[in-house]
Formats: structure tokens, C-alpha cells, sequence
């Protein structure tokens, strides 16, 4: 078996139950003397650092949510002045403001590392071509499968996200063995290699790949799988954590292995907030274990999943995380970019010639994510008036664009159309779903 460190990888559950314990103490001291919103929260409820003395005190630590990264815009919930910072990584929000985490070298040392484990995983190694092609700059898809490639001393190909013709010409020419994007764009390239009728094993050498950023089924694996003859891996992360390289599977698919010598995973009842046991499906809280720049304890990450803790025959013993099922808010990923309703509801209020009245149908369409919003056009403004309509919503379409960082299909509507209802407003109708 095939590991990228097999003394962490393999730990003992008691070793590592004591290294988490260890790490925990220092984190909570470390939060509580240097990330003043956290300190807050803890003097809150008249608990100290000395407090906490295990891993099995970590129910007695408040949460931390995204509204704290919020409340705290652009550098509040730093533990580590801007000086000893080298990445800021940020992610989409409710509000016009992005949800911002900082990384010192460490945490990007680290991040890497855990990364690496995820490329092994996917059946990697230092003689390996590893092809990118999530987008690179404030996500941190890119960067994250970029710095786990060097960390294994694998040769990266930087392709970003786009130009399918010639991310497919590099596979052919670079011989990349292994691919890190979303599943979505994986099947797209898969169905594009197949008409200019190249070779698998032969024109296109990838064994494995690790995609994530964007939620997909197991009859998405198999397909990519039986296309491409790989091993296809799921991965999660978050920018606010790590990024990709936070949870990972083996070839043998018995869930996601946390790595959770350095990010501490929880389920939670989403209405009680009581912690819950394995098998059971709540919300996933994450603790960052070693994170300098901005540690986040008990952070309540609005996905749905659950854990296990089985047996897994590739010897790796750390728990693991099943699929993530849903979200507990009202978040959409589309192309692996975060969506809220309110984003989209901002951009509306400001054209007078729109109605905030809306519908967000969300589909995949062969293979790939798509987002139509049904929008109301002002009573003042006529449908058949075919030229102004086309300009408000070609007016639209550029703005919603540019403030969701993901294209939109815009379908104007005459006033009245959209359903209303006299409760809370079904706004999303998502197909994916039912596929």
C-alpha cells in the first residue's frame, strides 16, 4: 500500500487520540491570546484555556460560524499580524463582502502536506504528472492540488480552469497521469476526448484523479471511471479550513479520510447543536488543529454528512467522512462557486427596471452545472418591447455574472408570474437532485 506518511496515516487510534488531545490544548491557547472575536466567545460563558485538557472537552468550546468571518471583514479574526501572513484566500458570501482566511507558511506547509496524501490516494507519486485544472487565484482549488503536487516532488502542470481544446493537447503531450478539477468538467473532457477520438491507455495515460468543489454522485464516479479507466477520488475542503486536502478516498471508497491530525471533524444535531456518533447525519463542525493564521474552533460549516470510523483495508485509521448530502442553509454550488439567493437578490434591487421577484432552477445539462434565473420585469416595462427587454437582460445577465463569479441564464417574465407565497419563499428549484 501506497502512502505519502505512513507513521501519521496509520497511527494507532490512541496515539492519535493523544496528539489531537495535545493539539487542542494549544490551539484553544493559542486562539484565546491572539484572536480576540474567539476570546470574546469564551469569556462569553467564563470558560478558559486551562479548561480544556483533552480532545474529549471539545463540546465545551463555542462555535464559531461564517458570520464571524463576516463581522470581522478583512482581517479581524487574523491570529497573526498581516506581516507574518503570505496567502490570502477568500470565498463568496451573503453579502457584497468576501468571507476572507489567512495562511502563514506553516499553514501552507501543512496544507500541502495534507493534500499530498490525498494525491497518493488517487495513485500518485513523485514520478507522476499532475494536470490542474481547477481555476487558480482566490479559490483555493488550484493552489491546493498545485502545492500538494510539488510537496510530492510530482512534476504540476498549471492548466487552470477553460480552453478544453488545449487542456486536452497538454494530457496528450505533458502525459499527465493524474487530473485534480470537478467531476462536472471531468465528464465534459471525457466526452470531448472521445469525439476527437483519441485513445484511452494509449493518447491519454491518467490513472486517477481527485475531484471535488461541487457535490456528485457515485454514478458520476462510475461513469468517469469506466470513460477514463482511472481511479476517480473524492476530496472536500473549504477555504475558510484548508482548502482541498481536508478529507480524501482511497481506492476502496469506505468515505473521505479526515485528516484529522490536523483538522478535527464533528457532527452536530442542526437543530440542538448536541454532538452525535458515527452513522448518524448532522452537520459537520470543524476544529483546525495547527492552524496559525486564523485558527477556527468548533467552525459550523452548513454541510450536511456524517462519519465513520470502520475498518479500512488501505490501513489508513483515520475517521472518515460519508458524502456530503446537503447544505443546512441556503447555499448553492454551481461550478464549484458559492451561490446565495441574497446575492442575486442584491444585484435585482438595483435595476429599476426589474421586480424582486425571482426563481433560481438549477440543472445539469450533459454533465455540467447550469443556473436559469426567472425574473419579473417592472409593470411599467412591456414584454413585447423586444429590444429594450433583450437590453435589460443582456444588462442583467453581465451584472449577475460579475457578482456571482459563475454565468447565469436571465429569463424575463411579465409581472405576476413568478409564484408568490404567503410562508417563506420557495426560491430554488434544484434538478440535480433527481439525477
Amino acid at each position: 500500500m501506497q502512502y505519502f506518511q505512513q507513521e501519521i496515516e496509520t497511527m494507532s487510534k490512541a496515539e492519535k487520540r493523544a496528539l489531537q488531545s495535545e493539539r487542542l490544548v494549544n490551539i484553544v491557547k493559542y486562539a484565546y491570546e491572539n484572536q480576540t472575536p474567539y476570546r470574546a466567545k469564551m469569556d462569553a460563558i467564563k470558560l478558559k484555556p486551562s479548561d480544556i485538557k483533552s480532545i474529549d472537552d471539545i463540546y465545551k468550546l463555542p462555535f464559531t460560524v461564517k458570520q464571524d468571518l463576516r463581522d470581522a471583514y478583512p482581517f479581524g479574526m487574523m491570529a497573526r499580524p498581516k506581516s507574518d501572513l503570505v496567502h490570502l484566500h477568500a470565498s463568496s458570501a451573503t453579502t457584497g463582502k468576501l468571507t476572507v482566511a489567512g495562511y502563514t507558511q506553516k499553514d501552507i506547509d501543512v496544507w500541502a502536506e495534507c493534500a499530498a496524501r490525498c494525491l497518493v490516494m488517487a495513485g500518485a507519486d513523485k514520478n507522476s504528472v499532475v494536470h490542474v485544472s481547477y481555476g487558480y487565484g482566490l479559490f483555493t482549488g488550484g493552489l491546493g492540488m498545485h502545492y500538494a503536487g510539488e510537496k510530492l516532488g510530482a512534476v504540476v502542470v498549471p492548466a487552470s480552469a477553460g480552453n478544453t481544446q488545449k487542456q486536452i493537447q497538454l494530457l496528450v503531450d505533458f502525459e499527465a497521469d493524474i487530473i485534480c478539477c470537478t467531476p462536472s468538467y471531468i465528464i465534459y473532457l471525457a466526452e470531448e476526448i472521445e469525439k476527437m477520438g483519441l485513445k484511452i491507455g494509449k493518447d491519454i495515460k491518467l490513472k486517477g484523479g481527485v475531484f471535488g468543489a461541487e457535490a456528485w454522485s457515485e454514478g458520476m464516479r462510475e461513469d468517469i471511471e469506466k470513460r477514463l479507466n482511472i481511479r476517480a477520488c473524492d476530496i472536500y475542503g473549504l477555504s475558510e479550513i484548508a482548502g482541498p486536502g481536508v478529507a480524501c478516498d482511497c481506492q476502496f471508497k469506505t468515505g473521505m479520510h479526515f485528516q484529522d491530525d490536523h483538522y478535527y471533524p464533528e457532527i452536530v444535531d442542526v437543530d440542538t447543536l448536541e454532538p452525535l456518533g458515527y452513522d448518524k447525519s448532522g452537520e459537520l463542525v470543524i476544529t483546525t488543529l495547527t492552524k496559525e493564521g486564523m485558527p477556527l474552533i468548533r467552525y459550523r460549516t452548513r454541510d450536511i454528512a456524517s462519519l465513520n470510523d470502520d475498518p479500512c483495508p488501505c490501513g489508513r485509521t483515520s475517521v472518515k467522512l460519508n458524502k456530503i448530502t446537503g447544505r443546512s442553509d441556503d447555499m448553492l454550488i454551481i461550478r464549484g462557486v458559492n451561490v446565495f439567493p441574497s446575492q442575486i437578490e442584491s444585484v435585482l434591487l438595483k435595476n429599476e427596471n426589474i421586480q424582486p421577484h425571482y426563481h433560481i432552477n438549477v440543472d445539469r445539462v450533459n454533465n455540467l452545472d447550469t443556473m436559469e434565473i426567472v425574473v419579473e420585469l417592472s409593470p411599467h416595462i412591456a414584454l413585447d418591447e423586444v429590444a429594450h427587454v433583450e437590453e435589460i437582460r443582456k444588462k442583467l445577465s453581465a451584472d449577475m455574472a460579475s457578482a456571482l463569479s459563475v454565468s447565469a441564464k436571465i429569463t424575463l417574465v411579465s409581472p405576476g408570474t413568478v409564484a408568490r407565497s404567503e410562508g417563506k419563499a420557495k426560491r430554488i428549484t434544484d434538478n440535480r437532485k433527481l439525477k
